[in-house]
């Protein structure tokens, strides 16, 4: 696989009744957090740290330049927050062999903004929720 940058990427997120819709182009920006949980169980005798690692954990935070009420899009997706949602997260004109990551989360948060210039934006948080590590997969 040839490496790819990191201009354009697919993101579809379930919608409230289950249907995944790509709202890719209404991201700005996006932030993935990968990562498992440890506990430090150095003894006083050690030297240096010993950790051992606990459970995984993924969250996802998605931000937007401008608030678009379209059909299917993030607004439409994010506006009832109820319920598990699968995330599917990898790199635009995904082909065969192309990694990409998929996790069932819930909605942690939806924050639509606007300021006096009337400019107006959005960010919503996701994080993991049924107890199973994120999987990497191919396309």
């Amino acid at each position: 696989m040839a490496k790819v940058s990191g201009i354009g990427a697919i993101i579809k997120i379930d919608d409230s009744s289950g249907s995944a819709r790509d709202i890719s182009s209404d991201i700005g920006s996006y932030t993935l957090n990968v990562g498992n949980n440890v506990v430090d169980v150095s003894a006083i005798s050690a030297s240096a740290m010993e950790r051992l690692i606990l459970r995984s954990d993924v969250s996802i935070n998605l931000t937007g330049a401008a608030l678009d009420f379209g059909s299917n899009l993030a607004h439409d997706v994010f506006k009832v927050m109820t319920g598990e949602r699968t995330v599917e997260l990898g790199p635009v004109g995904s082909t065969g062999g192309d990694p990409k990551i998929t996790f069932e989360g819930v909605i942690e948060s939806y924050t639509p903004t606007a300021d006096a210039s009337g400019a107006s934006g959005w960010s919503a948080t996701i994080m993991l929720s049924n107890g199973t590590a994120p999987s990497w997969t191919t396309y």
